[in-house]
């Protein structure tokens, strides 16, 4: 009998061993505030975040509202919107959704970033959050999709669509330059028709805004002008212990390395400032 007991205690362990290697969600370090899907059926833990306060993002305060506002609900349990951050490149998309981490990280918000390629796996990332305290957002950055990407119906059906309904504590929000995520083409148009004086898209057109429509919220970032493009180099600059202000030189510079990248952006002012500081003399040497 005792024998027997012993087997017993031994098959146990086995069994307790080869869940915990086929199931991700035993080996899942949940103390990380972050997390990459690797596509291997596993989330990894990432301690050291690339995230800034939301007070120094400049020049996209109505979006910044609105995406704090629909995180909010979401972490006090209330009803909120998966959301489509779309636009113009290097305008702080998703480095605003970066800064929701750094701002509510003590609330229980957690990011899990899902790259396009990885998103067939959604219906496996979803059961591994559904009984977890936290609340998780699934960030996609940069997304957009071929004709035949796997990934554009599993995103679609996680949406909405669906059979099984998504955990609630899990958002998606998504950055793009594509508004509708996939790519436009002229003849699409051709395929309009004129119904008793409304629009009708062609089925291809349709089965584009059938995506981005599912997206709850939508957010759209634009060029900065020039006075809001230097507003976001001084900041930056600010925070790295630079004052410029009444500088002609700086600001003669600055504009010179925006035109020199044909766009006035967030990300160009970042790496103007960075240019800049770099350039200046070292006062303790």
């Amino acid at each position: 009998m005792q024998r027997l007991h012993g087997l017993i205690d031994r098959g146990e362990g086995l069994l307790d061993r080869l869940e915990r290697r086929t199931d991700p969600s035993h080996a899942v370090d949940w103390q990380a505030p972050a997390f990459r899907w690797t596509g291997r059926q596993q989330l990894q833990p990432v301690f050291r975040v690339n995230t800034l306060p939301l007070a120094d993002l400049h020049g996209i305060g109505a979006q910044k509202d609105a995406l704090v506002l629909n995180t909010q609900q979401f972490l006090s349990g209330q009803p909120a919107n998966n959301t489509l951050l779309w636009g113009a490149r290097g305008t702080g998309k998703s480095s605003l959704i970066r800064a929701l981490l750094h701002e509510f990280v003590d609330r229980g918000l957690r990011l899990i970033q899902v790259d396009a390629r990885d998103l067939v796996d959604l219906p496996d990332i979803a059961p591994l959050l559904s009984d977890r305290p936290e609340r998780f957002i699934i960030f996609c950055d940069d997304l957009s999709f071929g004709e035949d990407d796997p990934g554009y119906k599993a995103l679609k059906s996680m949406l909405d669509g669906s059979l099984l309904a998504p955990p609630d504590n899990l958002l998606i929000y998504a950055t793009s330059n594509r508004r509708h995520l996939l790519p436009e083409y002229l003849d699409e148009n051709r395929q309009a028709r004129n119904v008793d004086g409304e629009i009708h898209h062609g089925d291809a057109v349709e089965e584009k805004l059938s995506l981005s429509e599912r997206f709850g919220l939508w957010l759209s970032f634009y060029p900065f002008d020039q006075e809001a493009y230097l507003a976001i180099v001084r900041s930056h600059l600010d925070r790295l212990g630079q004052a410029v202000d009444g500088d002609a030189s700086f600001r003669r510079a600055a504009l010179q390395w925006a035109l020199a990248r044909g766009v006035r952006s967030g990300r160009a002012a970042r790496q103007f400032a960075l240019h800049w500081l770099g350039q200046q003399p070292d006062e303790s040497a």
